[in-house]
């Protein structure tokens, strides 16, 4: 895998803290608003640049897009965002409770993820991969960095382990109470050597449609450069890159609106013909091949034996909860577009689930045991594509710490 130190756009430290921000597709123009509000070094201003526009601009509207290079242009002229001198990498560490998990900030080649040496798991949207493709080419920066892991490599984690011993660059806590804290990283090129010769693929963890977008921009200048040589900065994209054993995916959960037309009495009849059924389950499963489905009132807990299938798309549990129930039960044919089912990632857990059931009118909610790093890095050897909400990664990096411009 080709990595690249680069010249940081990034905030002075003792504003970062107000300038870094949730990445773009966690919150809506409403959340990113009231986030914003009051702070106009957020860095919202750029990636959620309609809350700076008349109410009810269009999300894709090109005035959406040229405001956000107006605000960025802004920052730097205010000197709250200013250029690193050199290349440089850069250590990551979060830390959410009793977990931490530490990347390495680089860029990574778009030649790589064209050829799959960075592998993906998700399908992307195009209206969402189109208007990441036009906010990175009017700003001229990647700005959001994609979340990529690698299988574990002793000899990468002995050549970083120097870095964070010396005071970071940023050390701050969220609003979500996560702490967030930078090193420099002086010896790129060893570390660039390294990942060219111990790490022969990666994968995308978070991101599909930044990276998606930033390749798109990257292969559209190509093109429109006669003068091209490869050395552009255009070649690479913004990216964090972990071990895999650090990482930490929560549960995407699911919540049902209707039964589809079944009396709750005539559903759970049909879910005992499937699976074997407990009454009174934790509503967190604590392995694999189990989901805990609250209905009624009451916690069930649904167990399975292992699948036999050479495909590890089948081994999910959702796609044993799409397959068994959501669609031939529930008529939940097509996830992605259906309104009648609403995922529930993250933090918030198994009570988010109990609310929706007996406040919010939905009728069952499924509660699932987290996928696994190793289930998506071998769905992603196969070739294949993991169904939707599958995995939610949980501390998310923040925008605008160390933005990559692209010239």
């Amino acid at each position: 895998m080709r990595i690249h130190a680069y010249r940081a756009l990034r905030p002075r430290a003792d504003i970062a803290d107000q300038v870094a921000a949730p990445p773009y597709d966690t919150v809506d123009t409403a959340e990113a608003a009231e986030l914003a509000a009051g702070n106009p070094m957020s860095f919202l201003h750029i990636n959620h640049s309609e809350i700076d526009l008349p109410e009810g601009t269009a999300l894709y509207d090109d005035a959406v897009y040229a405001k956000a290079a107006e605000n960025l242009k802004r920052f730097k002229q205010e000197g709250w965002l200013v250029s690193e001198d050199r290349p440089l990498m850069y250590l990551y560490a979060q830390t959410m409770g009793e977990h931490t998990q530490t990347g390495l900030v680089c860029c990574a080649h778009i030649d790589d993820y064209i050829q799959d040496v960075i592998k993906k798991h998700e399908f992307t949207r195009k209206d969402k991969e189109d208007d990441r493709t036009k906010h990175t080419a009017t700003i001229n920066a990647n700005i959001g960095p994609v979340f990529i892991a690698y299988r574990d490599v002793p000899e990468i984690r002995a050549a970083l382990a120097s870095a964070s011993q010396g005071a970071p660059l940023y050390d701050f806590v969220d609003e979500l109470k996560v702490r967030h804290q930078v090193w420099a990283v002086e010896n790129a090129a060893e570390i660039e050597a390294l990942f060219a010769e111990k790490v022969p693929v990666s994968y995308i963890a978070d991101g599909h449609h930044r990276s998606a977008s930033a390749v798109r921009v990257g292969a559209e200048r190509r093109a429109a450069n006669p003068g091209h040589h490869g050395n552009e900065e255009y070649n690479w994209f913004l990216s964090v890159i972990f071990p895999a054993s650090e990482l930490k995916i929560l549960p995407y959960n699911r919540a049902v609106k209707d039964l589809n037309g079944l009396s709750p009495e005539d559903f759970l009849k049909e879910i005992r013909a499937i699976f074997t059924v407990t009454e009174g389950a934790d509503p967190s499963p604590a392995s694999p091949r189990n989901i805990s489905m609250y209905l009624g009132g009451t916690w069930y807990g649904l167990s399975w034996p292992e699948v036999k299938s050479s495909n590890p798309v089948d081994k999910l549990d959702v796609s044993t909860l799409q397959n068994g129930v959501l669609h031939p039960l529930l008529g939940i044919d097509d996830p992605r577009t259906n309104e009648r089912i609403k995922f529930i990632g993250g933090i918030r857990g198994p009570g988010e689930l109990v609310k929706l059931v007996d406040q919010k009118g939905f009728a069952v909610a499924f509660s699932m045991y987290p996928t696994t790093v190793d289930q998506l890095m071998a769905i992603a050897d196969a070739g294949q594509i993991m169904p939707p909400k599958s995995t939610w990664f949980e501390p998310k990096l923040r925008t605008g710490l160390l933005s990559h411009e692209l010239d």
